[in-house]
């Protein structure tokens, strides 16, 4: 996370730095990719402390995961399980040599592929769900609709990212919770209430 299409953004600043949990202020590095750049730290500070009491033993996904900065920050934190999606293949290595040098490769797997076509797949449920798909490509509404196929926990939560200038439509049984913005970002985080199936194994 994350990945912008418009405006252009600057290339990864080349680390990562875990704020909170086992692995607070390790320094990871980030492939050198146009638009590629951690989540801001004062958001991921707002966001996992509004998650305080979710992250421990949770199974995340991380959607369109980029640098992993939520991922990463997820397991750091007491996540027991993360699946870390991410098309770009070169990106999706370094996630997994980040998993590695946490010593976390266990916990957690990289998936190279497309969200949506990942979303197609044989679901199993998660309790944390990131969102964050490049702006302005209509991809926020079908990745939440996709996710409702089964792979939301009953009680899941889902923070999604997207432009400011709009409110995405999310599923009904969606109820916003929380919400942060960062310049042209804003970032809302849903509790789930529906009838999602029970926890499953990893991803």
């Amino acid at each position: 996370m994350a990945r912008r299409t418009s405006p252009p953004r600057r290339s990864g600043h080349g680390k990562l730095r875990i704020i909170g949990g086992d692995f607070r202020r390790r320094l990871l590095p980030i492939p050198e990719s146009p638009g590629l750049r951690p989540t801001p730290d004062r958001v991921r500070e707002t966001l996992f402390n509004w998650l305080t009491t979710v992250t421990p033993g949770a199974r995340a996904l991380d959607l369109f995961a980029g640098t992993g900065a939520l991922g990463l920050e997820a397991l750091s934190r007491g996540a027991r399980q993360a699946c870390l999606v991410e098309r770009d293949a070169r990106i999706a290595r370094q996630l997994r040599d980040n998993l590695a040098t946490l010593g976390v490769e266990e916990r957690a797997r990289v998936v190279t592929a497309d969200v949506l076509a990942f979303l197609e797949g044989d679901p199993t449920p998660f309790s944390l769900v990131f969102l964050d798909p490049p702006f302005r490509q209509g991809l926020a509404e079908p990745c939440c609709a996709a996710l409702e196929r089964g792979w939301l926990a009953e009680d899941a939560v889902i923070y999604l990212e997207t432009e400011s200038e709009r409110e995405p439509r999310v599923p009904a049984g969606w109820q916003l919770h929380r919400e942060v913005r960062a310049g042209d970002t804003t970032g809302r985080l849903y509790r789930r209430r529906g009838n999602g199936s029970p926890d499953g194994d990893a991803c």
